[in-house]
């Protein structure tokens, strides 16, 4: 048994699962609670899901990548989010992404080296006047030019430290 395996959130949430084991559609709800203790799901947590629930670890890994939601990599202190919506993609929100991805060194769906950024990509904000745009955690960027991204992300991280 792994040290992970030792630790109190752990031991909190097979409690849960085991609560939980017995609902239609168990799976859902039991990455939501994993997710929620850890922040994403690791191995280990994949496999407690399918021990608890008597599935595969395939049919577990399965659910928790089809699903966005569900995070199998750990997740930054912050959240980078470019929209991709119509509005913004004319505008030039692939550009500010790939600037955004060379600064930070990380593609979509990855977290920086340091756990500070994670980022990825959104389909619409709903703030398409404002195109392009770009979210870090609940904080709005409007009108991004490419150019500003590196100022933008040295900022966000001075303010928040």
């Amino acid at each position: 048994m792994s040290d992970f395996c030792k630790d109190s959130k752990f031991n909190n949430l097979s409690k849960k699962l085991d609560l939980i084991k017995n609902m239609k559609g168990a799976v859902i709800p039991s990455l939501q609670e994993a997710q929620a203790e850890y922040g994403y799901l690791c191995p280990e947590l994949i496999e407690l899901i399918a021990t608890k629930l008597n599935i595969s670890t395939e049919q577990v890994y399965g659910v928790a990548s089809f699903y966005s939601q569900f995070k199998l990599q750990p997740i930054g202190k912050h959240r980078v989010s470019v929209c991709l919506g119509t509005a913004c993609y004319v505008k030039g929100a692939d550009e500010v992404l790939k600037k955004i991805s060379e600064v930070l060194n990380i593609n979509e769906g990855e977290t920086t080296k340091d756990g500070y950024y994670s980022l990825d990509t959104v389909r619409c904000v709903g703030c398409c006047s404002l195109a392009p745009l770009i979210m870090i955690d609940e904080k709005l960027y409007a009108k991004v030019k490419v150019e500003e991204v590196e100022q933008i992300l040295n900022n966000f991280k001075k303010e928040n430290e």
